[in-house]
């Protein structure tokens, strides 16, 4: 029997790259969601014919329901027909790539339901990390990292027991501004921004990458899926973006994972293990290659990166507005409201303001704290 999975925020670049890895490996796909691309959604529907598709936005979900009344196909409505559709699912895998703090509730419910969840939605565990691992806990699920780099550490893990843990080696491309200085990133546009040198991704996360926030978020994400406290996670600029990210252990020995920048390896890697079989990625040719450059990242000139660092260490409901915060401030960059350096400005002053939050633990706290910071955000936004 084929395995199969349901893929959360299908239109979106790893949903379609995890669609690609189901053509390529013959999954059946049981379930396929979507925002608001209701034509986008419809197409892949009549593709895949899942069992069902669920739909954020509740107008374009009626929209779906009457475009695809000629098949047996259930349309689920919101986040709770979202929360549902993947509850009912005969799906084995679900593989979470909806973006943002959307992604949190379904992260619960596919836990809660036992299935495995394939994580790119890295926000569920920046804004509720806690509760997220407790949840898997409590429902016998697994978790397995979609995230290259939180696939790698994974991968990496298997030569060693986590006590033997030294350091982890978390790799980063330095996104588009590697090297410039924070007075040159003062004229970076929208344009400049989504520029990516390795990676072919979402509007939000490739301006994540540009600030380097994207890689703080990825460090409170490895302090959760991994037990490690931040003090042991180092941030390794790598602009070849080959090597996804190593563990050091105890005798200093580095085992890393060693792939071509394409996110369909991962995603095979979470719905297969402990299996490997093939996959559609070329070889990698290390003498083409010919060399492979390693560097400090550096935090003046991209602050969101410590700062990050800074909320995990904070604890509480802090990381939770600091996600909250940045999605409004990358969407004002984008809307051309925010200047680039106004990213790190919004985020820092609304971290600021709220870093007292450290004891809300539940999830009822840490959404507040995410409305609440979004509030603030917004104003501060507005008067610039």
């Amino acid at each position: 029997m084929p395995r199969r999975i349901a893929v959360l925020g299908a239109t979106g670049s790893v949903g379609r790259q995890a669609l690609s890895v189901a053509d390529y490996r013959g999954f059946r796909v049981e379930l396929l969601t979507a925002d608001r691309t209701t034509g986008e959604l419809e197409s892949l529907a009549r593709a895949y014919r899942p069992a069902a598709v669920a739909m954020a936005d509740e107008t374009a979900a009626a929209d779906l329901k009457l475009r695809l009344a000629d098949t047996p196909i259930r349309v689920f409505a919101g986040e709770e027909g979202i929360c549902r559709a993947v509850e009912e699912s005969e799906a084995e895998t679900v593989v979470n790539a909806i973006s943002g703090k959307a992604g949190l509730l379904p992260t619960l419910s596919v836990l809660r339901s036992g299935k495995r969840l394939a994580l790119a939605n890295k926000e569920s565990l920046v804004i509720a990390g806690e509760i997220v691992m407790r949840t898997a806990k409590d429902a016998g699920a697994e978790i397995l990292p979609v995230d290259s780099e939180h696939s790698a550490i994974f991968q990496s893990l298997r030569s060693g027991r986590p006590t033997e843990i030294s350091r982890i080696l978390l790799t980063a491309s330095g996104g588009p501004f590697f090297g410039w200085s924070r007075e040159a990133l003062a004229a970076v546009t929208p344009e400049q921004a989504l520029a990516h040198p390795t990676w072919k991704m979402g509007k939000k996360i490739t301006v994540d990458s540009a600030t380097l926030m994207n890689k703080g978020f990825e460090v409170i994400e490895a302090v959760h899926l991994f037990g490690v406290p931040a003090e042991k996670i180092e941030v390794v600029v790598h602009r070849e973006s080959i090597l996804h990210s190593a563990v050091e252990f105890a005798d200093r020995t580095v085992i890393g994972e060693f792939s071509l920048p394409d996110m369909r390896s991962c995603v095979q890697y979470a719905v297969d293990y402990p299996d490997r079989d093939p996959s559609p990625l070329p070889p990698l040719d290390l003498a083409a290659l010919g060399k492979l450059s390693f560097a400090k990242p550096d935090g003046e000139a991209f602050p969101l990166l410590p700062l990050a660092v800074r909320a995990i260490s904070l604890g509480g409901a802090v990381p939770a507005v600091l996600n909250a915060a940045d999605e409004i401030a990358v969407s004002a960059f984008l809307d051309r409201k925010l200047s680039f350096p106004g990213i790190a400005e919004v985020v820092e002053t609304t971290v600021s303001h709220f870093e007292d939050l450290r004891a809300e633990h539940t999830l009822d706290g840490v959404l507040a704290a995410d409305r609440a910071a979004r509030a603030y955000a917004e104003s501060l936004v507005e008067a610039r």
